[in-house]
């Protein structure tokens, strides 16, 4: 997770810590301790405080993290018995914390920290995400692993009877979620049997259901069969899934939602960096403004071999994509290929 002036990065390890980058250089700036179990997101404030970072962890608790000094600024407990596995800040008036648990939603306002609302009813397993949608900042999406994404409106005092404006049944375990489209009215849907599905949450309508979308990957390239999926990345109307293997490798696959539903060729492969399943990706096209010298680097991922790796853009004329080649932790020699990334 980046800040939005793209100055330092976090990066979360399985030791509960939070350590912090120069998403330019690589260099280590220093660590955020505190939480005793996994650490499930990470997430910057907004322009109006960029240094605070906020983490959620399976032990309970919301923590926010001046990311200048690492010191603890706050700490919300869901409860000790409780896990928190995502949160998000937004409402009408841009005062909630939401923070999904299990089998609950609950709701503070992070000025005091005082809890407001708790959503019972909805799920009956983990709330694995919760995103205040945007541009609809009173909306909220949950998902869990109950299979089910539910919207709710956040305006007065929140309940489940008046407050749940729809339900989209996916059928199951769902990962992650995120928004796209120009006005982003499309949902797209990771499971954690690596399906892919795109619906449209305003009115509810499924758009495009890939149950086979391992294997549609796997067909659109030379290297190894898709194990896995990390992410979805979009730019408009457009969307990509991206999915990795276990030696490392990872690759930009076009998702083709309109029409018959398919998966094309992979328009990028990042090879090379990474020896092992690949967790995170944070792309240097998810900063809005971002330093000119920092216009050369695609972004940053990481593994659970330890690696953090940084991507280059390519300035061959003919890739029109800057997502490719480049490994700032590790040199090794080879030559460039365009049909195949390496590291340099």
């Amino acid at each position: 997770m980046e800040r939005d002036d793209w100055t330092s990065m976090a990066v979360s390890l399985s030791t509960n810590t939070v350590k912090l980058y120069s998403p330019m250089t690589g260099q280590y700036l220093g660590e955020c301790k505190g939480h005793s179990s996994t650490i499930n997101h990470l997430s910057f404030s907004g322009a109006s405080t960029p240094h605070v970072l906020h983490s959620c962890s399976s032990d309970g608790t919301i923590r926010a993290w001046d990311s200048r000094t690492f010191h603890q600024v706050w700490c919300i407990t869901a409860g000790s018995s409780q896990e928190v596995f995502s949160f998000s800040f937004g409402g009408s008036g841009d005062n909630l914390l939401a923070a999904g648990c299990q089998s609950q939603i609950f709701f503070w306002d992070w000025r005091n920290k005082k809890q407001v609302a708790c959503l019972e009813e909805s799920h009956v397993e983990d709330v694995t995400q919760v995103h205040f949608i945007p541009g609809h900042q009173s909306k909220l999406a949950s998902a869990s692993a109950d299979g089910l994404i539910c919207i709710f409106d956040t305006n007065g005092d929140i309940n489940d009877d008046d407050h749940l404006e729809s339900v989209i049944n996916i059928g199951t375990s769902i990962g992650k979620v995120g928004f796209f489209g120009n006005s982003l009215e499309k949902l797209w849907c990771l499971t954690n049997i690596e399906t892919l599905s795109v619906w449209n949450w305003k009115d509810g309508t499924n758009e495009a259901n890939i149950e086979d979308a391992r294997s549609l990957a796997s067909d659109g390239w030379l290297l190894d069969h898709v194990d896995y999926f990390v992410d979805c990345h979009s730019s408009g109307e457009d969307l990509w899934v991206i999915g990795g293997t276990n030696a490392g490798s990872i690759g930009y696959f076009p998702v083709k939602y309109k029409g018959p539903a398919a998966i094309g060729p992979a328009e990028a492969v990042l090879g090379g960096g990474h020896i092992g399943v690949v967790r995170s990706i944070l792309p240097m096209s998810s900063i809005q403004s971002r330093p000119a010298q920092g216009q050369g680097i695609f972004g940053w991922t990481g593994g659970e071999d330890g690696r953090l790796c940084c991507w280059m853009a390519d300035d061959s004329s003919d890739i029109n994509r800057s997502w490719i080649s480049g490994v700032l932790v590790m040199k090794s020699p080879g030559t460039r290929k365009k049909s195949r990334h390496h590291p340099y």
